[in-house]
């Protein structure tokens, strides 16, 4: 096991983790600051698989916009800051959905590589073929993400204003 191995672990270990306290918290700050830690070790396990402009592409978007936007969110809309109660409900479902998808995933993968050793591809990746990549055949899916992001941010305004939908 070389040093890479292990900081995947580890790295995968706490997103894992901060993952779980996300959905698992009764507060809605702490939720968002759980989220940050756990896309910064996806950005961090990037960097250990020599990705780095996704790594970093995940750190300013993910970690630097999204988030932010979900704590402005937060704020605008005048949400409790502490601990919620309306959030306290059964964890059965969430762990009976949780697992099933994780055993369908485990399922998917094990028929899909067969236990069979994934070689490393011949020549690296670049900026450029991942550019060419976005912008040409995901350009639609990209485009699409930064309308709902707007939306978001239009919806989270209109909500910590209630005078603006308001009849005179």
């Amino acid at each position: 096991m070389t040093g890479a191995d292990v900081l995947l672990l580890a790295l995968g270990a706490v997103a894992v983790g901060a993952g779980a306290l996300v959905v698992t918290t009764k507060h809605l700050v702490r939720a968002g600051l759980y989220l940050v830690v756990c896309l910064g070790a996806m950005a961090g396990l990037y960097l250990v698989l020599t990705a780095e402009l996704v790594a970093w592409v995940q750190v300013l978007i993910y970690v630097g916009a999204v988030v932010v936007l979900l704590l402005f969110a937060v704020m605008l809309t005048r949400a409790p800051i502490g601990a919620s109660t309306d959030l306290d409900r059964p964890g059965w479902p969430a762990a009976l959905i949780g697992g099933g998808a994780g055993l369908g995933l485990a399922v998917l993968f094990v028929d899909a590589y067969r236990w069979s050793k994934v070689e490393p591809p011949t020549e690296p990746g670049s900026a450029e073929q991942l550019g060419g990549e976005i912008f040409s055949a995901w350009v639609l899916p990209f485009e699409v993400l930064s309308v709902l992001l707007l939306a978001a941010l239009i919806g989270a305004i209109v909500l910590s204003r209630p005078e603006i939908g308001r009849r005179p």
